[in-house]
């Protein structure tokens, strides 16, 4: 039995989280579910995005599932904050395209390492009368460990290069160490073919050029301003799964937020949250259903009967969960 953390959020996280429910529910694995509290919901009834509560819980499972945070104005961002308590250093966005979608081209098929703990998401802020200071805190040690993070997805993946991802001409100090520990992990892994390109250019080649990318690895606001990008690639951020990955625990969450314009009318996409419940799958060592529940997920969106409104259809979100979970049995 596993035991899993599920923190639905607010908004449509709610709507997706119990979609997930359901489908892992028709699996043949035993869950034991602990449930915890976060966002902006959280908030007005606790006086906290995140309670204490709620990190307990989620460093005790065995994984974590959270579906999505409405912003409070002036209060921490819920799951920044979750991922931090967590360690979960690695956050792996998967881009693949899918038949049945609108996708740029039918072969991308890349996935994106975003270190998960510095960066401008430091949210250290300050300001006087005339100005406002973001930090932007950038490591050795924490841009040495999510390269490694990289190069290993990367052989896991039985992929061949992987591609940096910074603004060094710019930001000379902190993309310049960023930059430097790539390569100097890079040394390491010499089968593995290494290239690096300026973030402004990686957006373009994103578009011209998808399908020449394996693994890429950046910064945390770099990497999660290209993997909504990404997901514009291939059908939109319902079909955006990702994982956060340490050395001791593992937060899966769909990329999309809680999309307050349609909460409550239960036409949300599933597929984003399944396929991060895949992902969590993956990660316990359940490999084989994991990867029946990529195919599932695979031949409701190729089928094109059943499809949300964000894909072009008027199903409704459990009616594509359904689906899902018809094709698992």
């Amino acid at each position: 039995m596993y035991n899993i953390a599920i923190i639905g959020g607010d908004g449509i996280g709610q709507e997706v989280m119990s979609a997930c429910e359901y489908l892992l529910d028709k699996i043949d694995i035993e869950f034991s579910f602990q449930y915890g509290e976060a966002g902006f919901d959280c908030y007005n009834k606790n006086g906290t995005t995140l309670p204490e509560k709620t990190i307990k819980i989620a460093n005790k499972s065995d994984a974590v599932l959270f579906g999505a945070s409405t912003s409070t104005p002036g209060e921490p961002s819920p799951i920044i904050n979750l991922r931090k308590a967590l360690n979960v250093y690695a956050n792996i966005r998967p881009i693949k395209s899918y038949k049945g979608a609108n996708c740029l081209r039918n072969d991308i098929d890349f996935v994106i390492v975003r270190e998960n703990t510095e960066g401008l998401y430091s949210q250290v802020e300050y300001h006087d009368e005339n100005k406002v200071i973001a930090e932007r805190h950038i490591t050795r040690s924490a841009s040495e460990r999510i390269s490694k993070a990289a190069f290993n997805l990367c052989i896991k993946r039985e992929e061949s290069k992987v591609t940096c991802v910074h603004k060094s001409n710019v930001l000379k100090k902190t993309d310049g160490v960023f930059k430097e520990s790539f390569y100097k992990v890079a040394e390491q892994y010499p089968q593995i073919k290494t290239e690096d390109y300026y973030v402004d250019a990686m957006a373009m080649y994103l578009i011209t050029q998808p399908q020449n990318f394996d693994v890429i690895v950046s910064s945390n606001l770099f990497g999660d301003i290209l993997s909504d990008e990404s997901a514009g690639l291939i059908g939109g951020l319902g079909l955006a799964p990702s994982g956060n990955i340490g050395d001791h625990n593992g937060l899966f969450e769909p990329v999309h937020g809680s999309a307050p314009d349609i909460a409550g009318k239960h036409i949300a996409n599933p597929c984003s949250m399944i396929l991060s419940a895949a992902m969590m799958l993956d990660y316990l060592g359940e490999w084989e259903i994991s990867n029946n529940i990529k195919d599932a997920v695979e031949k409701v969106i190729a089928d094109c009967k059943i499809k949300t409104p964000d894909l072009g259809g008027n199903s409704c979100t459990m009616d594509v969960t359904k689906a899902i979970s018809k094709e698992l049995i």
